[in-house]
Order: structure tokens, then sequence, then C-alpha cells
């Protein structure tokens, strides 16, 4: 074909509504959402033309009713906003996507704020068919004489639409409930989804003649406006089943390049990891939209509690999930900056107080250390580390803190480290008879984050406690004396290693002192936290490697020379399994039929 050929392409009305019933919306009681949102609308515009000028009646009354009646099968959405002449009824309900608050802004732009109309798509409305069998539309325009009319429609291309009697102002559209959507009869589940979409609709909406929003959350207020109980009475707001308060807040407040508002409360963080997602909640224009805000929340804040309201954030045309452009990028950079600058602010303000809540805070920060360069950067400014006695440092504060007292063969300062003081009481002893400073590093991301800060900072190394004895982690030019010799050490070391599984363990002799255990678990630092890695996720890694410690026999301990001299054989290895068993027992490694077997041994020993 070689000419060109232009047209227009037809959408047959009869194909459409079926589409729009079974597809549009992928929950099904989002209709009330809509509804009610348009019902919004009709009041804000009429705020609008207030202010033009070409409405010159009183605003102290708008609202919005929701009625059930479970005998007839109908819910009725009433608004008493700007209404519609029998002109715009056949503009705006009989073509669909014609969107009437699009048309409306660009008519009063400059004078209608934008981020105060809903709609956007003229789509709404329609969401009526999924649930109803009969829509009615009845409503008159706030043009005064204007006259009253009633729109039918059963969901085909048909319609009719005729005069009516309504004598105020408004619109009610009238669902008259199909079989198969007849759950939403029920009071209870009606008044749950006003609550869950439109508890902060800025036009006052009732049910039964009970309000069910706050026009005036907190975080359309300015931060001046608010008191800290303020925000901790809207946190419980929010989440009325949460009974904790919140650490602290961010208040988000940004006109450009994009609208945003919004408040972020830092919750404790009970146990371990205890990531509890969708407790943000996404709002345009007040109206909820969803709780899965990844994409515009950085990762690392998904564990933060409470509300962001954007009108420029992209929403798909069901407005039930989000649409990645430019926009959610910049809001989702800018958030994690005002909470870098807000955790440092409040560091340099009063440490002290910072210092009481680091110990909830922590886990934030190190997985916003791992996920977001950015927020890498601006955190070392407010990291902290605290010590077995409760002591706190950042960084550079820690590395002269332990100068040359903790370093290693090659000149690098030994961070000294334990996730449990409980577990690790013995080295910890061992460490502070030495003199040598620990630190209480104890979260899900630990070793992903001290692997982080070794790859920023060359100068020191982080090794946990039991990663092996002191002598060897810590360089003091100090060569220990060993109280057997080789030929003794060589006969002792096949007496123990009948004693250890050899598939899990591996001994060697320590020159270590008299007051060290007899026998000391260690693990290799690289392999445990290769593991550790991997439980929380290691996309390096295809599975856990095997579970491997070392044993280290203490020479100079008296033990070990006491069972080097016992002459029964039966009783010197029976001794060897009882030390080896107490050190496993320590780092609570010994389970089923060998604990079983420690403590028969035991009671045997005593009698």
């Amino acid at each position: 074909m070689k000419e060109t050929k232009q047209g227009q392409i037809h959408v047959q009305t009869e194909n459409i509504f079926p589409i729009i019933k079974k597809f549009l919306y992928s929950d099904h009681e989002i209709f009330l959402r809509e509804l009610v949102s348009n019902a919004v609308d009709a009041c804000q515009k009429l705020k609008t033309l207030s202010v033009a000028g070409d409405f010159k009646g009183s605003l102290d009354a708008l609202r919005v009713d929701i009625h059930l009646d479970k005998e007839n099968k109908t819910i009725t959405i009433s608004d008493n906003g700007i209404g519609m002449t029998a002109d715009e009824v056949e503009k705006y309900l009989n073509q669909v996507a014609f969107s009437g608050a699009r048309e409306f802004l660009e008519k009063y732009k400059g004078i209608s704020d934008s981020s105060s109309i809903i709609g956007h798509f003229g789509l709404g409305f329609y969401s009526a068919f999924m649930v109803s069998k009969q829509v009615e539309v009845v409503t008159r325009s706030y043009i005064e004489n204007s006259e009253p009319v009633r729109w039918t429609c059963d969901g085909s291309p048909e319609y009719t639409l005729q005069t009516d009697t309504k004598e105020l102002r408004g619109t009610d559209i009238i669902l008259h409930i199909a079989e198969d959507s007849e759950e939403f009869l029920d009071e209870a589940r009606l008044k749950s989804i006003l609550e869950k979409y439109g508890k902060f609709l800025p036009i006052e909406v009732f049910f039964k003649d009970e309000k069910i929003n706050n026009i005036t959350p907190a975080w359309i207020k300015k931060p001046v406006d608010l008191t800290d109980e303020d925000y901790k009475k809207f946190y419980h707001e929010l989440y009325p089943m949460v009974f904790e308060e919140p650490l602290f807040h961010i208040h988000l407040n940004v006109d450009y390049p994009f609208n945003l508002t919004g408040i972020l409360y830092f919750p404790k963080i009970k146990t371990g990891l205890d990531i509890q997602r969708h407790k943000i909640q996404l709002y345009s224009n007040q109206v909820f939209i969803t709780d899965s805000v990844e994409g515009i929340v950085p990762e690392f804040l998904m564990l933060l509690h409470g509300v962001i309201d954007s009108p420029d954030i992209p929403l798909n045309v069901s407005r039930s999930y989000l649409q990645s452009d430019g926009n959610v990028k910049k809001i989702s950079s800018h958030i994690s900056k005002k909470v870098a600058d807000k955790l440092h602010d409040m560091f340099k303000h009063d440490r002290t107080d910072f210092e009481k809540k680091w110990d909830d805070i922590k886990i934030f920060i190190e997985y916003g250390t791992l996920a977001d360069e950015k927020f890498t950067e601006r955190s070392q400014q407010f990291s902290l580390f605290k010590n077995t006695d409760g002591k706190y440092f950042t960084l550079e504060e820690y590395k002269n803190h332990i100068e040359a007292v903790q370093t290693n063969k090659e000149n690098k300062k030994v961070i000294l480290y334990t996730h449990n003081i409980d577990e690790h009481y013995t080295y910890l002893q061992t460490a502070k008879e030495r003199g040598y400073d620990v630190l209480v590093m104890d979260t899900p991301f630990t070793s992903h984050y001290i692997m982080k800060l070794e790859q920023m900072h060359t100068d020191f190394q982080f090794v946990r406690i039991d990663a092996d004895s002191m002598d060897k982690l810590i360089d003091k030019g100090i060569a220990s004396i060993s109280k057997l010799n080789e030929e003794q050490k060589k006969e002792m070391m096949t007496v123990f290693e009948k004693c250890a599984a050899k598939e899990k363990f591996t001994l060697q002799w320590e020159d270590l002192s008299e007051t060290d255990p007899p026998v000391l678990v260690t693990q290799s630092e690289f392999m445990r936290r290769m593991n550790e890695m991997n439980a929380i996720g290691n996309p390096t890694m295809g599975g856990a490697m095997p579970e491997f410690y070392g044993l280290a026999l203490n020479t100079n301990h008296p033990l070990i020379t006491k069972i080097m001299l016992e002459t029964d054989a039966q009783k010197q290895e029976q001794m060897a399994k009882q030390a080896i068993d107490l050190a496993l027992l320590g780092r609570n490694l010994l389970r089923g039929e060998q604990l079983a077997g420690f403590i028969k041994r035991s009671i045997a020993m005593i009698d």
C-alpha cells in the first residue's frame, strides 16, 4: 500500500463497560473511595468558585454523606458541592475518560489549588458499575434557577436523562447493589472501607450521621504550629493498636521541585530485625492510596512508620499502585537526605539524648549505610559505637581510644566486638584482664556493616572476640613460654583428638596464660561473617558454609598438665573429653546426645 491514510480509532461503548467493570480496579471496594473522592472534589470546586467570585453562598456546611439502605439494597453518596446541569451530565457522565476535574483546573488555573482536586482520569465514576446493577445520579447545579436532573444507567451504553425535583444544590449517586456485591451492604464492612480510604479527606464525611474523618491531619499543618504531644497524638491516630511511643519524628514539607508533605516516625525495634513493612501510608490529596511504598521510601527506611502525601507521585489509572518516574527517584532521595539531616541535627544539638536513643535507632543507620551510598557519606557524622562499659564513640573517637593498645602485626588497629555479652563472658573477662576494649555490635546487619566499614577504612579491622585467642589477635610483642615440650604436645594431641569430631573441629596448641581457659573455642572470622551475611541475604553466596570451629588447647593451664600426668589411659581420655565439653557448653555448642553424655559423665566423676 503506497498511499498514506489517516483516521480515528473508534471505541465501542458496549465493549468498554465490561472492561471497566472487571479490570479497571484490582479491588472492588475501591468504588467507594472513587465516588467519595468525586463528592469531595465537588465541594472543593465550590470553594474555588467562591474565591473566584462566581459563588456567593456559604461554605460552612460543605459535607459528604453516605447512606445505607439494606432493605432496598442501595448505597447513596451525597454531597452539597458544585452539582451539575443537564448539559454537564451529558458532557461528564456520557463521555468515558473525560475528566471534569482536569477541565475545571484548566479553567481556573491560577485560582484553583491543583493539589486540592483529587480526580484526574475521568474514570472514577464508572467504578460504581463494578458493584451495581443500576446507577442513578440526581443532581442540581449551584447556578441559580438551574433545573435538577436524574441520570439512570444499568451498565450498558443506554441511559435516560430526565428532570427531577431535587431542591438542594449538590449530587446524590444512588447505587443499586448487584447480587454478587451484597457484601457491601454490611454496615461494618462499609464503615471500614470509609475509614481506610477517607480517614483524612479534606471535606467532612459522615456515615449514619457519624463523622468518620479528620479534615486537618497533622501532616498538612506547619511544624511551628505543632507540639511534641500533637505529633504523638497523631501517631496513635494512625496506629490505634500501637501503644508504644515513637522515638522521634521527621516532618516533611516540600513544594519544589515537587509537592510532598508527611510525617515519618522512628519506632522502637523490639527484637532482631523485626521489620514490619506496610507501615508507611501513601496519600494523594489526603486520599489513602496504598501502604506499599517501595520506590518512594528508600529500602532502609521501610522500617519507619508514618504518612506521605504527594499529588506529584505518578499513579496508574486506577490509583492502586505507583508508576516509577524521575519524580519518584527525587522524592526517595529527598526523604533519605531529610532523615540524615534530622539525625545529624539531633547528634549535634543534644548528643546525650542522641546516645540514649542510639540502641533503638542503630539498626536504621546500619541498614542505611549498606543500602544508600549518599546516606553512607552523611551517616559517618553521627554513627556511634557502644562498648561493653556503655560508653559511646564515633569511629574516629574510638580509633583514638584504642590507639597503641590494640594493634596487630600489620600495625592495623584491632576493633574487638561481641554480639552477646553473656555468651562471651569468659572472653570478655580475658580481654579486660589484658586491658582491651570491646564494642557491642548485635544487629542482624553487623557482619555486612563491619565489612562495609573495613572497605571504607583500611587502617583497622573488626574481629569478634571469639575469633581467636587474644594474644594471636593483638600483637603485644611478648612471647609466651610453653610448659609443655614438643614431645608432650604431640602425645597429648593424640589424646584430645580422640575426643573431638574431626569434621567439625580443628585442634591446636596455644601458649596462653594460666588464667586463660584450658580449652578455648574459636571460629574463623571470615567463615562466621559469611554465614551470618548469608542468613539475611547475600547474593554472592550460593548457600551456607559448614559450621567449623577451632579448639585452642592451653599449654600453660594446670588442668592440661594434670591430664598429661594421668597414668590411667581411660581416665585421661575422660578428663580430656570433659575439658572439651566444658568449653563447648560455654559456647552453647553442646546439645542432644553429647549434652546427655556430658551430664552422665559429670555425675560419675563427682561420685
